[in-house]
């Protein structure tokens, strides 16, 4: 395989003004934690002073903002994905998120509109389900929908209705 320019050093190192460059294009294009950048710049070997004056400045000038990433990110997940609180918390924390971030970002959105997503997903996967025993039918939902990451009073509250 040729080598190409960009390749020159032969490893995965940047430079601090490179990886400023990389990041705050990336962070421009859109949304990403500061969890995703400081995994990015440990991967390319940068010494700690050095990720600190990039996260600094990532910062300093808006490109990250775990407070609003937490609200886009947990919006698009609930919406798309159809994924419950604890699925969606998980999912950040293992992103590098601060759980104080998290739950904020979770407080903005209103019970009702988990109470309709699992709604309508329990609805669909009902519809696929072959069991005529309700109760085996009630245990699968109930697996499923705790394994979207949903509460267990929401999925009751909604198997009831």
């Amino acid at each position: 395989m040729k080598k190409t320019s960009e390749y020159k050093r032969g490893d995965n190192t940047k430079t601090e003004q490179e990886a400023l460059s990389i990041l705050s294009g990336l962070c421009a294009r859109g949304e990403h934690c500061s969890g995703e950048m400081l995994e990015k710049m440990r991967r390319w070997q940068m010494d700690e002073e050095a990720i600190a004056r990039v996260m600094a400045y990532l910062t300093d000038k808006g490109f990250i903002d775990d407070g609003r990433y937490c609200r886009l990110y947990t919006k698009d997940k609930l919406k798309f994905n159809k994924w419950g609180r604890h699925k969606i918390a998980f999912s950040l924390r293992s992103k590098g998120v601060e759980n104080n971030a998290i739950e904020e970002a979770l407080a903005d959105i209103d019970n009702q509109q988990f109470i309709d997503a699992l709604t309508e997903l329990l609805v669909a996967k009902s519809r696929t389900l072959d069991d005529d025993d309700p109760y085996t039918k009630r245990q699968k939902l109930i697996k499923f929908a705790l394994g979207r990451g949903f509460d267990m009073d929401i999925i009751l509250k909604v198997l009831k209705e």
